[in-house]
């Protein structure tokens, strides 16, 4: 009976001491800001309904990816990804194994070169070497979204003058391809959106076993209103979660 009592006390005290640690950093996060200006209905709606920009004036170097082609015998399908005017990257998307469906960087090309033609040269030099794949109808799959996580990035400083007194919003957004008739390949991501939680599915290309490649446009570039960023999902007849989200 002794025991209990005890442990009763000793979680009642645990308890206890944990509301003071609350109450003592409350305080103090008061204090120090005890003379900054009250937040006022207009930013709190404005954070709800509207975004923070970066920059007035943005460039478009919004990100495209497109599939050359799969490398049967190794198992992986390689992406093109076009950033504006800059060099493009090439990945490797795998289709089996433990990185299914995961996309890697071609770490070796840049790592020896870094001249734009060299690597356009090496991309044209690929592509007649793979198998290509067909562009089928993406009325067959349905796209849904689900944010995971919300955060907020604010801009501190000169460079965040433009950006007024609202935050960058940051979503985690899980997107999940699946077939419109409940039977075919599905798969999903997480990828790291940025103003709005929007997405879209783009276009599917159809591999020779069944399987399938979605791409989806979202909002991943934090620049001007927003510019869009597209990641590429492995659609397979198994469970997965897919990790695609590249450059977050």
């Amino acid at each position: 009976m002794s025991a209990v009592n005890r442990d009763t006390k000793t979680s009642a005290a645990l308890i206890a001491l944990a509301r003071n640690r609350r109450m003592q950093r409350a305080m103090a996060h008061a204090s120090l800001h005890r003379n900054a200006p009250m937040p006022t209905l207009r930013s709190s709606l404005g954070y709800m309904t509207t975004t923070a920009r970066v920059a007035d004036d943005a460039v478009a170097l919004g990100h495209r990816m497109t599939v050359l082609g799969v490398a049967r015998f190794d198992g992986v399908a390689y992406v093109l990804e076009e950033i504006g005017d800059d060099s493009p990257v090439i990945y490797r998307l795998h289709l089996r194994g433990p990185r299914q469906g995961h996309l890697v960087p071609l770490h070796a090309w840049y790592e020896h070169s870094d001249d734009d033609n060299d690597l356009r040269r090496r991309i044209a030099k690929l592509a007649p070497t793979l198998e290509p794949v067909r562009a089928i109808p993406r009325e067959a799959w349905m796209l849904s979204t689900r944010i995971v996580q919300r955060r907020a990035l604010r801009i501190t400083g000169p460079a965040g003058t433009a950006c007024g007194d609202l935050p960058i919003r940051k979503f985690a957004l899980q997107l999940v391809v699946e077939p419109i008739n409940v039977l075919g390949p599905s798969g999903r991501t997480t990828v790291t959106a940025f103003l709005q939680p929007h997405a879209q599915l783009a276009e599917v290309w159809g591999l020779s076993d069944g399987e399938a490649i979605a791409r989806v446009t979202y909002t991943g570039i934090p620049s001007g209103t927003g510019l869009t960023k597209d990641t590429v999902i492995l659609l397979t007849s198994g469970l997965s979660m897919l990790s695609g989200d590249s450059a977050a």
